[in-house]
């Protein structure tokens, strides 16, 4: 028996013109790697930490975004939970970052958070549009959307745009990791 309307309305869909993957191809242009896969994992350099990359598609009415989240994964001592996400401050022009507690222990949020205040001169020029640090059974997850390595897609008028990830900004994005790397060890 099919499904009624209202399960086929309310049950969740690709977006019409979606391409899985495509967006991570030329991702991997832009990183100089062969092939990148979702939520494989990829180091930007020999001692790095390892990174993975995950494609998310947002739904509008006649168009949908596709974005590149990068993920880090680090091992945590028993703190805690913790769920706090950044976001770049100001109206027109960036004026600082703002980090929320979005669930958690509090204590940790704000030992978290004066650590961060020390790392704002990495992360106030790097283009993201969310970054969330999760600490949950034993592991700290940054996730990063970035602005550059997302693919704009729009129906009408037809028109299929990826924002590319470029050198300065991909250089931002490393050292971004690599900071919030040292300062979850350290805590």
């Amino acid at each position: 028996m099919s499904a009624s309307w209202l399960e086929r309305l309310g049950a969740p869909r690709t977006p019409a013109g979606y391409l899985p993957g495509a967006t991570l191809q030329r991702l991997a242009r832009n990183l100089g790697l062969t092939d990148l896969q979702s939520g494989a994992a990829f180091t930007y350099r020999e001692d790095g930490p390892r990174i993975e990359v995950f494609e998310r598609t947002e739904r509008h009415l006649l168009m949908h975004l596709v974005m590149c989240e990068f993920v880090l994964r680090l091992p945590a001592r028993d703190q805690g939970k913790l769920r706090a996400e950044l976001q770049h401050t100001g109206m027109l022009r960036r004026s600082g970052l703002a980090c929320r507690l979005r669930g958690g222990d509090p204590a940790l949020f704000e030992v978290l958070q004066a650590r961060l205040a020390e790392v704002g001169t990495v992360l106030m020029p790097l283009d993201f549009k969310r970054l969330v640090i999760d600490c949950r059974d034993g592991e700290w997850r940054v996730t990063l959307e970035h602005m550059g390595a997302s693919e704009v897609v729009n129906r009408m008028p037809a028109l299929r745009r990826y924002i590319p990830l470029d050198v300065a900004q991909r250089r931002l994005l490393w050292q971004a990791f690599d900071t919030l790397a040292g300062i979850l060890h350290g805590l």
